[in-house]
């Protein structure tokens, strides 16, 4: 099947495997197989495969019509939900009125409790690298417990949590009305599905997360029934839905399995774990899982959406289709399996203390595959499947040499083997590079950075072809046997693999993944070349079709990536001149180079045959050149893609005076505030001449409706237009 000692060859120019034709029909082919796998990832992002129900469903399914209802009496019908508003009263006042209209109706077989909370205390935290002591009073929880009538106070419980209040300036459609209209509809379908839990379920409606997870501390702190919750799950939403993604789950494995098990839409990637600690945000799981108590739970949060994440945008028209659906589909089953799994009961009495470090062995490895199914297997068993491809690549030069195997046919099997490695990692790192550089050298020549941010699809047009320019660039100045560019893929990613697992992150699954494949794929292949000719383009399909379920999750998993990563990239924070207008083109056209290093490394081995050419090469920096022209004529922002500015007023106070006042206005992202003034200069108008910015005291606002929001983040913006410090004698009675 192979020779004993592979010899490198120098490729003919322009490449071997036919003729330009032949490369031509091979790259447009494996183009359509490309769009149709991404489709079909597209699709499953965006929740297109979910099926809403109406407000008309049957009352024993979950309904996102049912769930939009609440919402729009959440998010329209109350004007703002911000602490210390008067909306956010209403909201309780509506929350509590539903849960006691559920409470009236529900059989004698259950035991239905609703309570009204105002809670008070203390704690210290880091944010943002700064610590942060806080000292509240008064915050409102509404709580309903729901158990049967056999049931007692000190029965171990399961939480769901979710806030009711909303961020400056939005109303909070997503951000987490959504959540609460969501546990509105799951505690009316506990009560008219019949089912009656068999461990009492709590519904904590917290009224202060937005404000440093006040709500829930008062509550896991001061409620009688705290000492009773044998694990959560806290939602939320930091964009307007697609998946619901378990972000984060702990302490121990079992809220992962238990999920994985139940899931209707799984959507969990232990990847996000590793990663949420460096994101500047917070839940309320870090109260109930990490700094106040160690309750196993879950952390579910919609990713995707994140145009309108804390603006005035989040409305209920800007909500994904589908995604609540899916959610409260998965939030039945979850309360279901939780309230029934053994290991809830044997959870030990809920500790007050501080929770202790998180064992990297307690963490599964796990995900979903395209919310159809979820794969989950303890640390310990990755130990061993993630070694198996270096493994696998160590032996495979004695594969390789036998029979007849000897010293020198086996140094030089390894010595090609490396060889091969060396150009698939150069090639991999061109793919990243290149883009990045395009994109560098782009801005020296346009007025705009972040071209791409109200239209996605452009990322893909200017750097995908420039990525796969500098995987095959390697191929074609440097020669080698099929062979070694395959083993020396393979052992590439064997060994990304070894280094996930030893530096103890879970991400080692995807290039494990992806190895595996590629043997199966070389297997396949190698059949196949007894009934075919070796330059023939069926042994690329015979190498292809065996791994199109790797190159789909693939997709998914990178797809899934950069639309997160552009959205986030419009609230990166301003940075500093010069550099700071080209971070974030080179940060997206690096990832895009790094998926496609995932989604097209596996294939280029056997594929390069053909597509190492020059004129493929010419053909692929062509199509960027149209992606960049493209580009040139549209605007980086839209109504669907808004550019975030930030108005904060900031007092200065000395006990109950006013000693200092004055305000900054900034852009929070690579486009500056020049850029601004240019496309908008009635902004600059009315910060010029608008007289709701002055500082009289004719101008100052009725105290009944001030905010209590201390969020000292003016320090992220770099360029920022500010006034002159005010100095002002004015004095309150309640500044706190």
């Amino acid at each position: 099947m192979v020779d004993p000692a592979p010899r490198r060859r120098r490729p003919a120019a322009g490449g071997g495997g036919g003729g330009a034709v032949e490369a031509a029909l091979v790259l447009l082919a494996l183009a359509a197989l490309y769009g149709a796998m991404s489709l079909v990832a597209y699709r499953v992002i965006h929740m297109h495969h979910v099926a809403p129900l109406g407000a008309d469903a049957p009352l024993g399914d979950f309904s996102e019509g049912r769930v939009l209802h609440h919402l729009r009496r959440l998010s329209v019908d109350i004007p703002g939900r911000q602490e210390g508003s008067p909306g956010l009263e209403a909201a309780a006042r509506y929350i509590k009125g539903q849960l006691e209209e559920l409470a009236a109706r529900a059989g004698p077989e259950y035991r239905i409790e609703v309570e009204e909370s105002l809670v008070s205390g203390s704690f210290s935290m880091r944010f943002l690298r700064h610590r942060v002591t806080l000292t509240y009073r008064n915050h409102k929880n509404i709580v309903m417990r729901i158990s049967s009538n056999v049931s007692e106070d000190q029965d171990l419980a399961f939480l769901v949590n979710g806030h009711f209040d909303s961020p400056l300036g939005s109303p909070g459609a997503a951000d987490c009305g959504s959540c609460v209209a969501s546990m509105l509809e799951l505690s009316r379908l506990i009560i008219d599905s019949g089912w009656v839990p068999s461990q009492p379920v709590i519904f904590l409606f917290n009224g202060a997360e937005e404000l440093f997870l006040l709500g829930s501390h008062g509550f896991i702190k001061t409620h009688k029934w705290n000492n009773t919750i044998g694990a959560f799950i806290n939602i939320e939403a930091s964009g307007s839905g697609g998946a619901d993604l378990v972000c984060q789950s702990g302490p121990g494995s079992w809220p992962s399995r238990i999920y994985a098990q139940t899931a209707k839409y799984p959507m969990a990637n232990s990847v996000a774990q590793d990663m949420f600690g460096i994101i500047p945000g917070d839940t309320d799981y870090r109260i109930f899982a990490e700094d106040i108590t160690n309750i196993p739970g879950l952390d579910i949060i919609f990713v995707l959406g994140g145009y309108f994440y804390h603006t005035s945008y989040d409305t209920v028209e800007n909500l994904l289709p589908g995604s609540i659906q899916a959610r409260g589909e998965n939030l039945f089953n979850l309360v279901k399996a939780f309230t029934n799994s053994p290991m809830l009961l044997k959870e030990n009495k809920l500790s007050n203390e501080a929770a202790m470090p998180i064992k990297d062995d307690l963490r599964a490895i796990f995900f979903d595959y395209l919310t159809w199914f979820m794969v989950i297997y303890p640390r310990g068993v990755s130990l061993v499947l993630h070694s198996l491809p270096v493994a696998i690549f160590l032996l495979a030069p004695l594969f390789l040499t036998s029979p007849n195997i000897t010293l020198m046919s086996w140094s030089l099997t390894v010595l090609d083997l490396m060889r091969g490695m060396l150009l698939h990692a150069f090639g991999a790192i061109l793919a990243i590079v290149i883009p990045a550089v395009a994109a560098a050298v782009r801005l020296l020549f346009m007025k705009n950075a972040m071209n791409w941010f109200a239209h996605p699809y452009l990322a893909f047009l200017m750097f995908v072809p420039t990525s796969l320019a500098g995987l095959f660039l390697p191929r074609i100045v440097w020669g080698l046997s099929e062979q070694a560019h395959f083993w020396g893929a393979f052992g590439l990613y064997s060994l990304i693999t070894l280094v996930y697992m030893l530096a103890g992150l879970s991400g080692g699954f995807l290039t494990f993944f992806i190895s595996m494949s590629m043997l199966l794929g070389r297997f396949i292949c190698s059949i196949s070349r007894k009934h075919w000719n070796k330059q023939s383009p069926k042994l690329l399909v015979g190498y292809v079709v065996p791994m199109i379920p790797c190159l789909l999750y693939c997709l998914y998993y990178g797809g899934f990536l950069i639309q997160f990563l552009i959205e986030k990239m419009g609230m990166m924070g301003s940075l500093p001149k010069p550099y700071g207008y080209f971070v974030a083109d080179v940060i997206v056209g690096s990832v895009v180079g790094l998926v496609v290093g995932w989604c097209f490394g596996p294939v280029t081995p056997i594929a390069s045959r053909w597509l190492a050419k020059t004129s493929i090469l010419h053909g692929l920096l062509q199509v960027t050149v149209v992606g960049l022209a493209i580009s040139s004529q549209l605007f980086p922002y839209s109504t669907g893609a808004p550019k975030r500015v930030v108005l904060q007023h900031t007092f200065v106070t000395d006990a109950n005076s006013i000693v200092e006042s004055h305000y900054g206005f900034s852009v929070v992202d690579a486009n500056s505030l020049e850029f601004l003034f240019n496309n908008a200069p009635e902004a600059a108008k009315w910060l010029k001449d608008n007289s709701l910015l002055s500082f009289e005291e004719k101008y100052h606002s009725d105290r009944s409706s001030w905010l209590v929001h201390i969020v000292p983040v003016i320090f992220l913006f770099w360029a920022q237009l500010s006034s002159q410090t005010l100095k002002q004698a004015h004095t309150c009675d309640d500044i706190f």
